[in-house]
């Protein structure tokens, strides 16, 4: 087991996460309630052969069935498997659905072409009661051809409100590291609930920040807010301690699945599910998707929130709860700016060197 990290900080700051937290928990928004789909454990393992998937995902629907779609040039047919037999078949750029599978806590499928290595996938959203942005952070392809794998890395928005079925889920995940982003005021506010057999890490990523003493007072003040709070993600001293003991986590076999999170899922999370896939070789361009796809699971949380508010201050609050190209890219940006390569930032603020990078991508990429 790694080292624990404890951060703390003798003063609270205000930043644009740390508002949009409390802004949440004030206004008290509930989880979206919904079934979760089983699954008794992590994926099976792969074997290194290339996997002439281009691109490939599960999403389940709400009537219970699942989509999976793929691309694979080259390939004439495949075969989509689940529960030990096969349940569709397709050619090398096909989409099917799947209906009339039993329950389980997680649907997996295989998805096995003619030729080259299979892909074990799941619709990447977790669905739990007390959460809206519980999520996969694998199930994507790198530049070279390889996929970041699934059932291993795991993103969330906060956990206070799982219930007791929820954490029994998480359980069977096998979740074994639970790495909290949040500030002392928000785990005090709001105590994380861990499955059984879980341990709990705080690696607090916002204590040294004091850029912020204030509520924004226009939308435009919002954003720079969320830009500078970024920033800090990257080159704050705190945040790169708290992102080096999440990766040390990542690092530790013995310790996952992993799983970090923080109050929304979306900044202080979204950047460490944004290194971590640029670190595995995932373009730049898919992690941003990955990023924006937060303000599609919590629309309806952020909606409710901002429904509660006059007009006028929740136009000012909204670039709070969003995530945006421009918040992302300015963490990019201040990564080239004061490390001048994500490999020096990786190995200077992570911990990665050369040899625990390499390391990293054959333990989490298949293919």
């Amino acid at each position: 087991m790694s080292t624990l990290t404890r951060v703390t900080a003798a003063k609270v700051p205000v930043t644009g996460a740390a508002i949009a937290a409390a802004l949440l928990a004030t206004l008290a928004v509930p989880g979206a309630a919904a079934a979760l789909p089983q699954h008794a454990g992590q994926p099976a393992a792969h074997a290194r052969t290339h996997i002439p998937f281009t691109e490939a995902t599960v999403e389940q629907g709400d009537d219970g069935s699942y989509t999976v779609k793929w691309s694979a040039p080259g390939v004439r047919k495949v075969a989509v498997r689940a529960n030990g037999r096969t349940v569709a078949r397709g050619d090398g750029h096909d989409s099917v659905v799947v209906r009339g599978l039993p329950a389980a806590d997680r649907q997996w499928f295989d998805i096995v072409p003619d030729h080259g290595g299979s892909l074990r996938l799941a619709d990447r959203l977790i669905k739990l009661e007390g959460t809206v942005n519980f999520r996969d952070a694998g199930g994507y392809r790198t530049r070279d051809g390889h996929w970041v794998k699934m059932g291993e890395i795991y993103r969330s928005d906060s956990l206070e409100k799982l219930t007791e079925a929820d954490l029994a889920k998480l359980e069977r995940l096998g979740i074994r590291a639970v790495y909290d982003l949040r500030m002392k005021s928000e785990r005090a506010q709001a105590p994380d609930k861990i499955p059984a057999g879980a341990e709990h890490i705080v690696a607090d990523v916002l204590a040294g920040s004091d850029t912020f003493t204030a509520m924004p007072k226009t939308a435009a003040e919002a954003e720079q807010m969320m830009i500078d709070g970024e920033k800090f993600m990257v080159s704050g001293d705190t945040a790169r301690t708290a992102y080096a003991s999440v990766f040390s986590g990542i690092r530790d076999e013995d310790d996952r699945a992993v799983l970090f999170h923080c109050t929304a899922g979306k900044d202080r999370t979204g950047w460490s599910a944004a290194a971590l896939l640029i670190a595995l070789g995932v373009p730049r361009d898919t992690v941003m998707k990955d990023y924006l796809a937060s303000n599609d699971y919590r629309r309806a949380a952020n909606e409710a929130a901002l429904a509660q508010l006059p007009p006028e201050q929740a136009k000012i609050y909204k670039p709070l709860l969003d995530v945006r190209p421009e918040y992302l890219n300015a963490g990019f940006t201040e990564v080239q700016d004061t490390y001048g390569s994500f490999s020096r930032y990786a190995n200077k603020a992570l911990g990665l060197d050369t040899r625990e990078l390499r390391d990293l991508r054959k333990d989490l990429l298949l293919g």
